[in-house]
C-alpha cells in the first residue's frame, strides 16, 4: 500500500473515531484490511449526511449531494486515483478495488437524504422501510461486500437480506432514540398511521405529547417491530468469518441492548438521548469477539415470535 493510500485510509479512520464510536467499536475487531475499507465506506458516508443535516438551503443541500454524487461515479467507473486530493474518495476507491463492494449502496444513500431534504413524512412502515433501506439497509449491504461470507455457508444467498433487515433494525432504534432531537428540528419518522393509532401528532413539536396519547404504547409496537428486524438480521451471522461477525455482532448488540433500555423507559427518549456507558459497550465488543450477545439475543427473540 503507497503512502498515499495509508494517510487517506488514516484520515477516514480518524473521522470515524471521532463520529462514530458505536461504528467504531465493532470495527476493531476486524484485521486491518477490512477495518480500513470500513472506515472509507464510513468517512464518504458521513459526509452524505453531514451535507443533509448541515445548515445549507435545500437547494444548496442537492447541489452538495449531486457533486457527492458524480464523485461516486468516479470512483466506481475507476478514474480516481492515489493522487487525488480527497483523502475520502482516495480511500473509498482503493477499498472497491480490494473488495466487491456494491457502491450503488451509496447513491442509494444520497437518494435517502434527499428525502430528508425535501422533509418528506412517512405515512406507513411500508414507506419508512423504503426509507430506512436507503440509509441503513444500503449500508448493510456494503459492508457485506468487504465482509464476505464464508466459503459453503447455508442459505449464503440470503445473506445481502439479512444484511439489508440488520440495518433496518439499527435504523428503527436510531429513530426511537433520536425523537426528541429530531422533534426539535422539524422531523418526525415514525409512520404517521403509527402515531394516529396511539393518539399522537403527525409531528411531536418539541417532544410534546398531548393528554390521552398513548406514547408508552407507541414506543413499544415500535420496540416489538426492531426486535423482530434484530431476529432476523442476526440470520446473517452464521455465513461470517469470525472476526467479520464479531464486528457485526458487537455494533448490532449495542444498539439492540440500546433498543432495551428504551423499551424499559419508553419516556427516557423524551428526556434526552439515550445511550450506553462505555463498560458496557466496551463489555457488548468483548461478547461479540466471543461470538456470545447477538447469538444469544437473536435465539431468544426467535423462541418468542414462535410461541
Amino acid at each position: 500500500m503507497s503512502p498515499a493510500v495509508l494517510a487517506a485510509y488514516r484520515y477516514c479512520e480518524a473521522v470515524t473515531g471521532h463520529q462514530a464510536r458505536n461504528f467504531a467499536y465493532g470495527i476493531r475487531l476486524l484485521p486491518a484490511g477490512k477495518r480500513h475499507a470500513m472506515s472509507a465506506l464510513y468517512a464518504f458516508s458521513r459526509r452524505v449526511d453531514d451535507i443533509g443535516d448541515g445548515n445549507l438551503t435545500a437547494g444548496a443541500k442537492r447541489a452538495r449531494l449531486t457533486e457527492t454524487r458524480a464523485l461516486l461515479g468516479r470512483i466506481a467507473d475507476g478514474s480516481v486515483g492515489e493522487d487525488h486530493t480527497d483523502p475520502v474518495a482516495v480511500a473509498l476507491a482503493d477499498a472497491a478495488r480490494r473488495y466487491p463492494i456494491p457502491l450503488g449502496g451509496l447513491d442509494e444513500l444520497i437518494d435517502g437524504v434527499l428525502m430528508d431534504v425535501t422533509g418528506r413524512r412517512y405515512e406507513t412502515w411500508e414507506d419508512l422501510r423504503s426509507y430506512c433501506r436507503c440509509v441503513a439497509g444500503a449500508i448493510g449491504r456494503l459492508s457485506l461486500g468487504v465482509f464476505g461470507t464464508v466459503p459453503g455457508a447455508a442459505d449464503a444467498e440470503c445473506a445481502p437480506r439479512y444484511a439489508d433487515t440488520l440495518g433496518l433494525a439499527l435504523q428503527l432504534t436510531n429513530i426511537l432514540r433520536d425523537i426528541r432531537e429530531d422533534a426539535r428540528t422539524g422531523r418526525t419518522y415514525l409512520p404517521v398511521e403509527d402515531l394516529a393509532k396511539f393518539g399522537c401528532p403527525p409531528l411531536l413539536r418539541d417532544a410534546a405529547v398531548p393528554p390521552g396519547a398513548d406514547f408508552t404504547g407507541l414506543v413499544q409496537f415500535e420496540v416489538g417491530r426492531a426486535r423482530a428486524l434484530f431476529a432476523e438480521g442476526f440470520e446473517l451471522l452464521p455465513m461470517l468469518d469470525r472476526r467479520s461477525g464479531a464486528c457485526v455482532a458487537a455494533m448490532a448488540g449495542i444498539y439492540r441492548r440500546l433498543l432495551e433500555r428504551i423499551a424499559r423507559d419508553p419516556a427516557a427518549v423524551l428526556r434526552g438521548r439515550v445511550a450506553l456507558p462505555t463498560h458496557q459497550k466496551a463489555y457488548v465488543a468483548v461478547r461479540g469477539l466471543a461470538g456470545l450477545d447477538a447469538r444469544s439475543v437473536a435465539r431468544r427473540d426467535g423462541r418468542g415470535q414462535r410461541r
